[in-house]
C-alpha cells in the first residue's frame, strides 16, 4: 500500500496522521510497545516476547499476507498503532474476513482506531471481490470486556455481538481429580514431524463441528510447528493404536508469567475426535495436563472456550476446578462486495 495522509476525528491529527504498509523487522519494537501498553492499560492479561510477535507477524499463510494485510499507523513518523485482517471460511458456510488492530493508549480517542478499521475494512472488500466463492461473506472482529472502546468503536461501525467466549482460570494446582484413562486408550508422546502434522490435523478435524474457522493449510502447520512457544514436551496425548483419539495441547509462556510475576500454565487447545467422545477422554486428558503443569512448577492454570460450546466444554472445565475469568465477544457485520 501507498503511504497517504488521513483525515481524523481530531482536527490537531489532520495530514499528520499517516498509514503505510508494514516495514518488517523495522516495526516490530514499535508493535511489541504498543501491544505491551494497550494491555497493562486495559488489563488484559497477555504478554508476547518479541520473538513470538516477529513469529506470528512474518509467517504468511493463504490466509494472510503481511505485505499486505498489515498496516501502520503513524503520526509525524512515529508508530501509534497497526492493524491486520485475514479471512476464514467458517463452519457454518460463511466466509469470515476479519479485521483487528491495536492503538497505543496515549492516542487513544483520536480517530486512529477508526482510521485503521475504515482501511482495513477497504482493504477486506477489494480481496472478498477477487474471491470466487459462493459463500456468505461479511466482516468478522473480536474485542474483550475489557476493552470497551473497542467495543464501542466496532459497535458505532455497525459491528454487532454474535457469540461469547470465555478465558477461564483455575486459581491453584491442588487437590486434582485424575480419572482413569478409557479403555484401550493410552498416553502416549508425539514423536518426529510426522506425528506432530497428524496432531495438527486431529486438531483440526475434531473442531470442524464447532464454531468460527480454521486454518489446515501447509503455511499453517509449518507456522505452528515453528512457533517458539510450542513444546511437544508439555502435550497430553491420548492414543488408540496409531490414532490419536484426542489431545492437550498445553503451553508455559515464560515471558508471560515473568511479566505478570505468576507461574500458569494453558491448555491452548483441547480436543476429543468425534469418535471418541462421550467416555470421559476429555476430563481425563485435562486432569493430566494440570499434573503435567504442576509437576513444571506452575502454580495455576488457564484455557478459552466457547460459551455455547456444543460438546459440553463448560461443564467439563467447571468440574477441573475452572472458573470464568474474563469474557469476550466475536463481532459480525454484512458485508457488501461489488464484482
Amino acid at each position: 500500500m501507498t503511504t497517504r495522509p488521513m483525515q481524523t476525528d481530531a482536527p490537531a491529527l489532520t495530514g499528520r496522521l499517516r498509514l503505510r504498509g508494514y516495514a518488517g523487522d523495522a516495526d516490530l519494537d514499535a508493535f511489541h510497545a504498543i501491544f505491551t501498553a494497550a494491555n497493562e492499560t486495559d488489563g488484559v492479561e497477555e504478554r508476547v516476547s518479541r520473538e513470538a510477535l516477529a513469529h506470528w507477524i512474518n509467517n504468511p499463510t493463504p490466509h494472510y499476507d503481511p505485505a499486505s494485510d498489515v498496516v501502520v499507523a503513524e503520526v509525524d513518523g512515529e508508530v501509534v498503532g497497526y492493524g491486520w485482517t485475514s479471512w476464514v471460511d467458517t463452519t457454518s458456510g460463511d466466509r469470515d474476513y476479519v479485521t483487528r488492530g491495536h492503538v497505543h493508549p496515549e492516542w487513544r480517542r483520536k480517530g486512529i482506531g477508526s482510521a485503521i478499521l475504515a482501511h482495513n475494512e477497504s482493504h477486506l472488500r477489494e480481496l472478498a471481490a477477487s474471491h470466487d466463492t459462493d459463500r456468505p461473506q461479511r466482516f468478522g472482529a473480536f474485542a474483550g470486556e475489557e476493552r470497551p472502546g473497542a467495543q464501542a468503536l466496532l459497535a458505532g461501525a455497525g459491528y454487532e455481538p454474535v457469540r461469547w467466549f470465555f478465558d477461564m482460570v483455575r486459581p491453584t494446582l491442588d487437590e486434582i481429580v485424575v480419572p482413569d484413562m478409557p479403555a484401550g486408550i493410552e498416553i502416549r508422546p508425539v514423536a518426529g514431524r510426522a506425528q506432530m502434522r497428524q496432531l495438527f490435523d486431529a486438531d483440526v478435524e475434531a473442531f470442524s463441528d464447532h464454531w468460527g474457522g480454521f486454518d489446515a493449510s501447509d503455511e499453517s502447520f509449518e507456522a505452528w510447528l515453528t512457533d517458539p512457544e510450542i513444546a511437544p514436551e508439555l502435550f497430553v496425548v491420548g492414543w488408540e493404536g496409531d490414532e490419536i483419539a484426542g489431545a492437550v495441547v498445553n503451553v508455559i509462556n515464560e515471558h508471560e508469567n515473568r511479566e505478570l510475576e505468576r507461574l500458569r500454565g494453558l491448555l491452548d487447545s483441547v480436543f476429543v475426535r468425534r469418535g471418541w467422545r462421550g467416555r470421559g477422554l476429555g476430563a481425563a486428558l485435562v486432569a493430566r495436563s494440570l499434573v503435567l503443569l504442576r509437576e513444571r512448577g506452575m502454580t495455576s492454570a488457564w484455557l478459552g472456550v466457547d460459551a455455547d460450546n456444543p460438546n459440553g466444554a463448560l461443564r467439563l472445565y467447571e468440574n477441573a476446578g475452572f472458573a470464568v475469568h474474563t469474557r469476550g465477544a466475536a463481532f459480525r457485520k454484512p458485508m457488501e462486495v461489488d464484482r
